[in-house]
Order: structure tokens, then C-alpha cells, then sequence
């Protein structure tokens, strides 16, 4: 029931979190907003996560998960109300924050969640499940996204999107009292330890750019989408099948663990994802973008929950959330930077090397898990 339950509550809360995306990246454009205002907003989107995903892990170790998903929820679906009552582009500045702050709160929380209430032999199992239940609202939230917007206008679209974390709210209040009370004697701060570990520094720059990579071709396909004229539903539908792609190849990850090592299983993810920006400038064909989108897929379909199993699996016992928590810091740090960044690279000399800059950061990541990789996490039970 318990790992249900978290699953129910990420279900909701990532649809959200991923309609958001598109919705505030599409109502700044209709508002007139340049591709820089644009990155701004998918700045502050992780603002809050990059200053205090290391924190809430903490906090999820020594309290528990129902108040910080509580409150996580709340402020998600406040934040989506917003730009409903104030039409302007300062409003989606608030929104973005605000969701953010929420996501700060909810991701590294569910992820601890998940695994705390894992047995060992079961615990890549359920990751793959939370990973399959980003799948799937990777494909609902930006068709709902899309779908809204073209039927009913960006500014009901954001009620519309925020229904999903109201619904979590009522499951956190309802069934919330079942997730475990937390550890009031668990260590507090000592990071030098988890950062001792030479092996912690690699995840930490992998799992940064796996998130990277992950979020600006989500990010930067509706701005590239939108400048060859295609409509909100259509770049809806095309980040829906990349949604689709790691559906299908997380159904397999768990058997994928067991057979090759992680480290091989991210020196291919990140080969993929760099093909996949490399080639989305050659294409404006809608099926040609689905077909890359798909293919890109199947890369990040593997990346983001291996580069997770990695880390819990090396966390000391009490310091599971801490160690989540500043993978989370490290990759929102880039998930920060990099939307800001590459706003001006867009804004300066046009989308295309927006993508292919990242197609060659992804390709050196994969080279350097497939020479230097971290024997010692290959397996992750």
C-alpha cells in the first residue's frame, strides 16, 4: 500500500511539474517574452531544488515524508492559479519559482520514499516503477499542456494543470499517515562524508548532465517547435513519444541491472541522447521530431532513475535522503545555469547550437562512463 500510495502522489505531482513546462514556456511566448525571458523561466523552475534539495533530504530522513508532501502539493497547484488572475509575464516569473519551490520538497522526498520503504531485493524494482510513473506523466502533462492551451487558452490551461496536485493533496491527507514517521535520530549534515567518496563526485557530474540533457531538449523542443510554426498540440504530442520511448525501456530495467553493468547502461544513454540533439536542427517535420524525440527516449529513459539506484545504493544507512538530496542539488544546478545559458546561446546566434552543444557534452559524458566507470556501483541492488 505504501509504495503505491507514493507512486499515486508522484503520479500527480510530476503531471503538474511537466505540464508546467510547456504551458509557462508557451504563455511567455504568447506574451511576446524573447528566448532569454524564456530561460529565465525555466531557470527559477529549479532555483528552489538547487538550494534546498540537499536540506529537504535531510529533513525527510529525521521527520518523514507526509508534512513536506503536503506542503510540497499545496504550493504546487498554488503556484499554477497564479497566471490564471494575473496575465503578465512577471506572474509566470512567480509561477516558476513557486513550482519549484514544490518540487524542491516532493522530488527528493519521493525518491527516499520509495526507496526507504524498499526491501533490498525489491529496490531497483520500485525505482523502475517511480521511473515508469515519470514516464507516464512525461506524456499526459505536456498533451494536457498542449491540449488546454489550443482548446481553452493559456490562462485556463494553468487551472487545468493544477488540479492534478490538488488531487494530491487530498491523497496525502486521506492515506499520508501510513508512510514511515522518519528517523528522529538520524545524522544531520556530514557532507564531508558523502563526499569523500571519490565514486559520489562521478554520479554527481553524470547525473547532472543526464538531468541537463533531459530537461533542455524537453525545454528547448517547444521553443525550436514553435519557430518552424508548429501548433501547442502538435509539440505536445512530439514530447509525448519521447515520454512513450522511456516508458518502454524502463519496463525493462530492472532486468537490464541484473544483466549489465549501470555504468555501460549510461555510457549508451548518454551516446543516444547525444545523437538525438544532434539531429533535431536537420529535421521541422513533425514525424521526423517524434521520431527523434522517441529515439532520444529511449537514452533518458535509462539515465535519470540508473544515475538514482547509484545513489541510494551508496548512501549509509540514515543518510539516504541527504545523499538524494545533493544529487538533486547538483543536478538542479545545472538545470538552473543551463536554461539561462543556453537562453542567451538561442537569443545570440540562433537554436541550433543550443542542441549541438549538448549533443557534445552528453558525448563526452558517455565516453568518460565507458573508460572510467565506477566498478564498484556497476551492480545495484
Amino acid at each position: 500500500m505504501g509504495i503505491r500510495l507514493a507512486l499515486s502522489i508522484a503520479l500527480f505531482n510530476f503531471i503538474g511539474q511537466t505540464a508546467a513546462r510547456v504551458v509557462l514556456t508557451l504563455y511567455a511566448l504568447e506574451l511576446g517574452a524573447p528566448a532569454s525571458a524564456v530561460g529565465i523561466i525555466g531557470g527559477l523552475l529549479f532555483l528552489f531544488p538547487l538550494l534546498l534539495s540537499w536540506p529537504v533530504g535531510n529533513l525527510a530522513d529525521r521527520r518523514g515524508a507526509r508534512g513536506l508532501l503536503l506542503f510540497a502539493s499545496a504550493c504546487a497547484g498554488l503556484s499554477l492559479v497564479i497566471p490564471f488572475f494575473v496575465r503578465e509575464l512577471v506572474a509566470l516569473y512567480v509561477a516558476a519559482a513557486l513550482n519549484g519551490l514544490a518540487l524542491a520538497f516532493y522530488h527528493v522526498t519521493l525518491q527516499n520514499l520509495v526507496g526507504t520503504l524498499s526491501k533490498p531485493e525489491d529496490r531497483a524494482r520500485n525505482f523502475s516503477y517511480f521511473s515508469l510513473t515519470g514516464s507516464v506523466t512525461n506524456f499526459i502533462g505536456p498533451l494536457i499542456g498542449g491540449l488546454s492551451i489550443d482548446h481553452a487558452g493559456h490562462a485556463i490551461a494553468c487551472l487545468v494543470i493544477a488540479a492534478p496536485s490538488i488531487a494530491a493533496v487530498a491523497l496525502v491527507l486521506i492515506w499520508g499517515g501510513i508512510f514511515p514517521p522518519g528517523r528522529a535520530d538520524a545524522p544531520s549534515g556530514g557532507g564531508e562524508r558523502i563526499l569523500g567518496d571519490p565514486g559520489i563526485w562521478r554520479m554527481l557530474g553524470i547525473s547532472a548532465l543526464v538531468q541537463l540533457g533531459n530537461d533542455l531538449f524537453s525545454f528547448y523542443l517547444p521553443i525550436y517547435g514553435h519557430a518552424v510554426g508548429l501548433s501547442a498540440t502538435v509539440i505536445g504530442t512530439i514530447l509525448a513519444t519521447l515520454a512513450v520511448a522511456a516508458f518502454i525501456v524502463r519496463l525493462f530495467l530492472a532486468r537490464l541491472i541484473k544483466q549489465v553493468a549501470a555504468t555501460r547502461l549510461l555510457a549508451v544513454a548518454l551516446g543516444v541522447g547525444a545523437a538525438g540533439f544532434a539531429l533535431v536542427p536537420f529535421f521541422s517535420h513533425p514525424l521526423a521530431l517524434a521520431a527523434i524525440s522517441f529515439f532520444f527516449g529511449l537514452g533518458m529513459g535509462l539515465g535519470v532513475p540508473l544515475t538514482v539506484i547509484l545513489m541510494f545504493s551508496r548512501s549509509a544507512a540514515g543518510r539516504s535522503g541527504q545523499a538524494l538530496g545533493l544529487r538533486l542539488t547538483a543536478s538542479n544546478l545545472v538545470r538552473l545555469t543551463g536554461p539561462i545559458v543556453f537562453g542567451a546561446v538561442a537569443t545570440a546566434v540562433g537554436l541550433p547550437p543550443v542542441f549541438w552543444i549538448n549533443a557534445g557534452l552528453m558525448g563526452l559524458g558517455g565516453l568518460l562512463m565507458f573508460t572510467r566507470g565506477d566498478k564498484a556501483g556497476n551492480k545495484a541492488g
